[in-house]
């Protein structure tokens, strides 16, 4: 049974949706599944973008057979080659002998590199500013290297002004049935789920991501169609927007994300308290989360969204407790940028904690430590300290 939707004048939505795949990458959590998109456009030459993961590829060529109607497919379009999208590009050779394949130069390396195929003139290398007629139809050309593998290309059709935007402004979740952005009822539960997936996938590349923007500011986008997720045809201003903030580093919100480690409940107690104490001096953008409870592609997510982070860890064998070091190492190498944060820590005999995340905030891009730290012995007995660093974080908000 096939299953394709119209998404404007002559392209179609062939993709598919997988609600069984527990982890993406084998990393990331997917309690709402992923999409895998793929988009055809029919014209006087048949075209296909990208294609899907192999362990759903049955109900995706059922969808091309069906829009084809036993036609031949003239071109297949790679934006980007990791196996979720390029994995059946073996079979599609193998159904339609006449298929070229488009990509960038470094798309066609490491087509041979997966595919060990030597396409001759089915293969047609493009760069930025090249252009393909489709009929009515014409794809334009946009490099996007790093956004967030080497080859990405980006396409534009200008007769509908629709973005084939790669892995760009995707997000992680099925899409059931509801394929466009502004069919869900909770449209923010989309920018949640792109922001998890941009920070955690994209987010080391902010001036990669940059440079593309640049490009796509040219364009007259109507819709954005990328590889993961919705397709975008409202608000589309507002994604650019996030997609501004997050790529340069910028918070998405003034507030602050309280992160905590806790083996007995007492530096937990701690983070309550002072979560209690700025809540109580009218701060409301706030998450106080467990780093040993909430998964690690979430505290990324919460990080690039606040511009206040307040790290609450117990000693751990002279270091940060391990989750909450992943946690600063995977801020780091991520190239998170340009937020203030304060430190908790909490230590029977040997705190270090103050010491270790200083040290790795400090070898980060425009992080500012803030001075109001607190060092607990054992349990929080006094509140002074975290009422202090309550008004330290609340005038630093209101600068």
């Amino acid at each position: 049974m096939k299953t394709i939707r119209k998404i404007s004048q002559d392209i179609y939505y062939l993709g598919v949706s997988d609600r069984r795949l527990a982890l993406f990458e084998n990393l990331f959590p997917l309690d709402n599944g992923v999409s895998y998109n793929s988009y055809f456009i029919d014209d006087e030459k048949t075209a296909l973008t990208d294609t899907v993961d192999r362990y759903v590829a049955d109900p995706f060529f059922e969808n091309l057979e069906s829009l084809l109607g036993g036609r031949q497919l003239d071109y297949l379009i790679v934006h980007h080659m990791e196996p979720d999208h390029a994995a059946n590009i073996g079979r599609l050779l193998e159904m339609y002998p006449q298929l070229k394949v488009v990509a960038s130069a470094k798309g066609h390396q490491m087509l041979k590199q997966f595919f060990n195929v030597d396409l001759g003139d089915r293969a047609i290398s493009v760069k930025d500013g090249d252009s393909l007629s489709l009929g009515k139809h014409t794809l334009n050309f946009v490099t996007a290297p790093m956004v967030h593998w080497p080859e990405v290309i980006l396409s534009y059709e200008s007769h509908t002004g629709t973005l084939f935007s790669a892995d760009a402004f995707g997000a992680f979740g099925a899409l059931d049935g509801r394929i466009f952005n502004d069919e869900d009822v909770v449209d923010e539960n989309w920018y949640n789920e792109a922001r998890r997936y941009y920070a955690n996938i994209v987010g080391k590349y902010g001036m990669q991501v940059q440079a593309a923007l640049k490009k796509a500011a040219a364009l007259d986008i109507k819709m954005i169609a990328p590889l993961h997720g919705p397709v975008w045809r409202s608000n589309i201003g507002d994604l650019l927007e996030k997609y501004q903030l997050w790529s340069k580093y910028q918070p998405e919100q003034q507030g602050v994300l309280i992160a905590y480690a806790s083996m007995y409940g007492n530096t937990e107690n701690a983070a309550n308290a002072l979560a209690l104490a700025l809540a109580d001096r009218g701060v409301k953008n706030m998450d106080v989360r467990d780093v040993s409870v909430t998964d690690l592609s979430e505290m990324i997510s919460l990080a690039w969204k606040y511009s206040h982070i307040v790290i609450a860890s117990p000693t751990y064998n002279l270091a940060l407790h391990p989750k909450m070091e992943h946690l600063l190492m995977d801020m780091k190498a991520l190239n998170l940028q340009n937020r203030t944060v304060a430190l908790i820590e909490n230590g029977s005999w040997a705190p270090a904690v103050i010491k270790n995340a200083t040290e790795i905030f400090s070898s980060m891009k425009n992080i500012s430590i803030m001075e109001e730290n607190i060092s607990i012995k054992s349990a929080l007995h006094d509140l002074a300290p975290i009422e202090k660093m309550a008004e330290a974080i609340v005038a630093d908000l209101n600068k």
